[in-house]
């Protein structure tokens, strides 16, 4: 940990079915496989595992990189929120849905998503493998609101910093 040079190596036969939470459990050696979201009974998504690569270890960029995994029928929360981030596919295939729009994506597709635009990003049940991309974002950044598939804020339902 701290704001040094790093090399976190992957682990190219890794199953995927590391302890949530335990160091080394993810596909990068020493780091925690995560639930997406903390609260890991919200109902506005399922599916998914975040690995945090870049921001959580004391460095001081102004960006974090994270590693999502949706499995076949999982999906991220349907959100929105003032800050922005880019989203780089890197193996299976997905959808992103960025306000009316719907984008297929395969490996080394891009979707950036501006401030406030609502989406959502998901693995269709017929897949066979899972729809993974990593998250470049903001290191300070606003809590995202959840809504519902006509954009509408959802009362009582707050979504967390994932």
């Amino acid at each position: 940990d701290g704001n040094h040079s790093k090399f976190l190596e992957f682990k190219a036969n890794f199953s995927g079915s590391g302890a949530m939470g335990a160091e080394d459990s993810s596909h990068w050696l020493g780091v925690a496989l995560e639930n997406y979201k903390p609260e890991a009974e919200n109902p506005s998504w399922q599916g998914v595992t975040r690995t945090e690569l870049v921001g959580r270890r004391g460095e001081t960029s102004k960006y974090h990189v994270r590693y999502f995994e949706v499995a076949p029928n999982g999906h991220s929360s349907l959100e929105k929120h003032e800050h922005e981030h880019v989203v780089i596919c890197v193996k299976g295939k997905g959808k992103c849905v960025v306000g009316t729009r719907v984008w297929d994506m395969k490996p080394l597709d891009l979707c950036y998503t501006c401030p406030w635009d609502v989406h959502q990003f998901y693995c269709p049940e017929e897949e066979k493998e899972s729809f993974a991309f990593f998250c470049i974002v903001n290191a300070l950044r606003d809590r995202p609101v959840l809504v519902d598939p006509n954009g509408q804020e959802m009362a009582g339902l707050a979504g967390s910093c994932g």
